[in-house]
């Protein structure tokens, strides 16, 4: 258990900076009913998509940026499971060798954690106050759940929504095919695979999908759209949060022409 009034730096990735802020909104929320002091230092790229391109010199100037920015905090909090492996695992990997790095890098990953673990496994936080009249389904992304050991937690604390049923996809913690540039590098595989994703989770009977990571959110929603697919794809932290108002991700919000007065 963590004290009260501890300060957190919200690492709040490139996805939801520039596709999804509404997650970023949602998880200081969550911490913040959790009793935690979130802050936002400037921030840039966690340095992934360098580093899974063997670009190490990139990946480690970025490291440097976002460990020095975000030092004077007690912890470092993302709402990804991707971003938060990166910077978990991987940043003391960029410093191996450094005396003067290497330090800092592992203190730094010490603190990291993926936001819905970091709540119930760090905080201790047993519920939310929400309400959502929905069955859901849960995609447990690669990152989260292999690098990070992700995927109780967001049972747990779905299943504590007033209205929540959850009801569990086959195969759920096989990979969507999003995989950061992987679906760019590989877009036919990539297909492939979330095809086989979408069949599971409309087979699954449910009304939301919800994952922990945008990427692989947004390569689901797509995909579902395209197929001519209603279900409403959302993000953990906007369920957790109670911002199921919001128009859920793959659907623009409406124009100020449709918008109630």
């Amino acid at each position: 258990m963590v004290e009260p009034g501890k300060r957190v730096g919200l690492f709040v990735t490139c996805l939801v900076d520039f596709f999804r802020p509404s997650v970023g909104f949602a998880a200081v929320k969550l911490l913040e009913d959790a009793g935690c002091i979130v802050e936002m230092p400037r921030q840039s790229c966690c340095g992934q998509p360098a580093y899974n391109s063997g670009d190490r010199r990139t990946a480690r100037a970025i490291a440097e940026q976002v460990v020095e920015a975000f030092a004077p905090y007690d912890y470092v909090v993302a709402p990804s499971g991707s971003c938060a492996g990166m910077l978990k695992l991987h940043y003391p990997h960029l410093f191996h060798g450094d005396p003067n790095w290497l330090p800092r890098a592992e203190a730094f990953a010490d603190k990291t954690f993926e936001l819905v673990s970091f709540l119930v496994d760090v905080l201790g936080v047993a519920k939310v106050d929400a309400v959502c009249e929905a069955t859901v389904t849960y995609h447990d992304s690669c990152s989260g759940l292999r690098e990070l050991g992700v995927r109780v937690a967001p049972r747990r604390l779905l299943g504590t929504i007033a209205g929540v049923t959850i009801k569990e996809m086959r195969d759920a913690e096989v990979c969507c095919g999003f995989g950061g540039t992987f679906c760019v590098k590989y877009p036919d595989i990539s297909d492939a695979i979330v095809g086989k994703k979408t069949a599971n989770i409309t087979a699954s009977g449910a009304e939301m999908l919800v994952a922990g990571d945008l990427g692989c959110l947004m390569n689901m929603a797509g995909k579902l759209q395209r197929e001519g697919s209603t279900m409403e794809v959302r993000h953990v932290a906007e369920v957790l949060a109670g911002m199921t108002a919001l128009p859920p991700i793959g659907v623009p919000p409406p124009s100020i022409a449709e918008r109630k007065p």
